[in-house]
């Protein structure tokens, strides 16, 4: 066979394809792989990322065999497979696409199933593979987008989380906080508790409806634990009459808080089923979790460059509102999306209601076919910002971020992953 990893990236030309067929059929051709551990299944429109890694640090803290599994990738593909706290070496990941390639041509040209499976497809069941071939314990898996027909959706969780829902991929999910709310539900699983964040109250609805009606325990996260920032910036955790703390909580912003409240929630459900999660591994889950590309922030000869992976309206309101906390004035927004993205509301929650932060805004194209243009986003940020900043358009994002270092003012990079991954690669 070609190369295993040429032959996955190959299949990112059919796109996305929705429904559990061929990723079922796939899994069934590799002797179910998704049944040799336990998972712990994690949706939402932002946070799943932050609390699978939270949710896996923690319980690898605390002595299990773990590992995690997210998308997409910044810069390497390995990034997405997290085994024992480490991503797999390239060797290791190439025999298991080699064995999960083999099997979804075979499965093709028997007609098994329809066409070849699709790129997140083949790695959710790379993932399983080496999941199993690891003799790992309890996986963290976060759903790659929507939940019901997601290919994450063939495991039998024995905890699920849904951690916010806002609007992002209307297009596949729905125009309505009610239809996504709907999508994301489809993780819900009869008898396993369900956690969930602080959710819009029409989103809320659909998914107690759905918990109550498969008899699923409803958890609200924000009901059952307190997370609070001090001065110094470190944090106190509370349950009940309990508090833990000073924790030196690793990630940044008024809204990792909260979803470091779905983490611990998360974490006490897995102890109500018997997996053990001490409080100092609790602890540790906060103080050493590491998630890069959300508000990371780097030195470029004394200038301070903030990434942030800000690609939908709420995750851009909440980098605003994480900005206007630091106090940072006359900063330059390097900015790259993909043309499905509500990129008006998206810029209008970042640059409007806090315009006085901006010096200057520089369009630049995403990697991918799927990026919106460059010259093309400027008139948007134009029109969000009222025309009273400056934006320039520099096409290639590493002469992007250039020209934003050198006029050093602090510097914030936002919108898509497929921008941050390369510019973060570029800093490093």
């Amino acid at each position: 066979m070609d190369d295993p990893i040429a032959f996955l990236f190959s299949l990112e030309r059919l796109g996305m394809k929705f429904g559990l067929a061929n990723i079922s059929r796939l899994l069934e051709a590799l002797g179910h792989p998704e049944r040799s551990f336990h998972s712990i299944h994690i949706a939402g429109t932002n946070g799943k990322g932050s609390v699978t890694a939270m949710v896996e640090t923690a319980l690898r803290a605390a002595g299990h065999r773990t590992a995690r599994y997210t998308s997409p990738h910044l810069v390497h593909l390995e990034e997405r497979f997290v085994v024992l706290g480490r991503e797999v070496d390239r060797d290791v990941l190439t025999a298991a696409a080699a064995r999960v390639g083999e099997a979804a041509r075979r499965l093709a040209a028997l007609g098994v199933i329809d066409g070849l499976p699709t790129f997140f497809e083949c790695t959710t069941a790379i993932a399983f593979e080496l999941f199993r071939e690891a003799a790992i314990d309890l996986a963290v898996l976060e759903v790659g987008l929507g939940g019901r027909l997601d290919a994450t959706n063939v495991v039998s969780p024995c905890v699920t989380a849904i951690t916010s829902i806002d609007f992002d991929h209307q297009a596949q999910l729905g125009t309505s906080l009610a239809s996504i709310a709907a999508e994301k539900a489809g993780i819900i699983k009869p008898g396993v508790p369900v956690v969930c964040g602080p959710l819009p109250a029409e989103a809320l609805d659909v998914v107690r409806r759905v918990a109550v009606s498969v008899g699923a325990p409803l958890i609200l996260a924000l009901d059952r634990v307190g997370v609070t920032r001090r001065p110094d910036g470190a944090v106190d955790v509370t349950r009940g009459d309990r508090t833990l703390g000073p924790i030196a909580f690793a990630l940044r912003g008024a809204h990792q808080l909260q979803n470091a409240a779905v983490a611990v929630a998360l974490l006490e459900a897995l102890t109500g089923i018997g997996v053990a999660v001490p409080d100092a591994a609790l602890c540790a889950g906060l103080a050493d979790v590491r998630w890069p590309g959300r508000l990371e922030r780097f030195d470029v000869e004394g200038t301070m460059v903030i990434l942030d992976a800000a690609h939908n309206p709420a995750g851009a309101a909440a980098l605003a509102a994480y900005l206007v906390e630091e106090g940072v004035r006359d900063l330059t927004l390097v900015v790259g999306v993909m043309r499905d993205k509500d990129v008006p509301a998206m810029l209008a929650a970042l640059v409007g209601p806090a315009v006085d932060l901006w010096g200057a805004i520089i369009c630049t194209t995403a990697p991918g076919e799927r990026a919106r243009d460059a010259a093309d986003l400027a008139g948007v940020a134009r029109e969000a910002s009222g025309g009273r900043l400056p934006v320039e358009v520099v096409p290639e994002p590493a002469a992007a971020l250039a020209r934003a270092t050198g006029r050093r003012r602090p510097v914030v990079v936002a919108g898509s992953i497929f921008l941050i991954g390369p510019l973060r690669d570029i800093l490093r």
